[in-house]
């Protein structure tokens, strides 16, 4: 069920620790994921395929709108998060408050860090924490031309 995968962040760690007590594989990946799209879905696949658990840190409602500006986000994060949670891919969604998910992947311990393809491993954050405690850090596909942005932009020239 939907809601088995909303997960408070205060009780990501421990869930983590019970998964990895069964050998499970822990990827982790984060984003606004403000407008669900075909690039993300693909994106969400090909991260899940790399392990066991896939784990989504999402920005909260006011993370985003430091992040992308006062029109952000078009939907609330629980809206966010409900969708995201209802695609087979995911397993956890964590929504999160901070600018960044390094607390968040402090506390998930993630066997495998990614993002998508616009970005270098060396711009991840939380690279560096998952390195250093054996993990891999992977940079993944990229649909060029799919994004909340570009949909936003397209959507806006339509409509003047």
């Amino acid at each position: 069920m939907i809601e088995d995968k909303l997960i408070p962040f205060e009780s990501i760690r421990e869930l983590c620790k019970e998964q990895r007590a069964k050998g499970k594989v822990l990827v982790f990946t984060n984003g606004c994921f403000d407008i669900v799209h075909s690039g993300h879905v693909l994106y969400l696949e090909e991260a899940k395929a790399l392990g066991d658990i896939l784990v989504l840190g999402l920005n909260s409602d006011a993370s985003v709108t430091r992040l992308k500006g006062e029109s952000r986000p078009i939907n609330s994060e629980i809206d966010r998060a409900i969708v995201l949670a209802g695609l087979e891919a995911i397993d956890y969604v964590v929504i999160f408050g901070e600018d960044t998910p390094e607390n968040l992947i402090r506390e998930v311990g993630p066997d495998i860090l990614v993002k998508g393809g616009d970005w270098r491993p060396d711009q991840i954050v939380g690279a560096d924490f998952v390195l250093a405690s054996g993990g891999i850090v992977k940079s993944l596909s990229y649909k060029k031309g799919i994004s909340t942005t570009a949909i936003l932009e397209r959507l806006c020239k339509k409509n003047s």
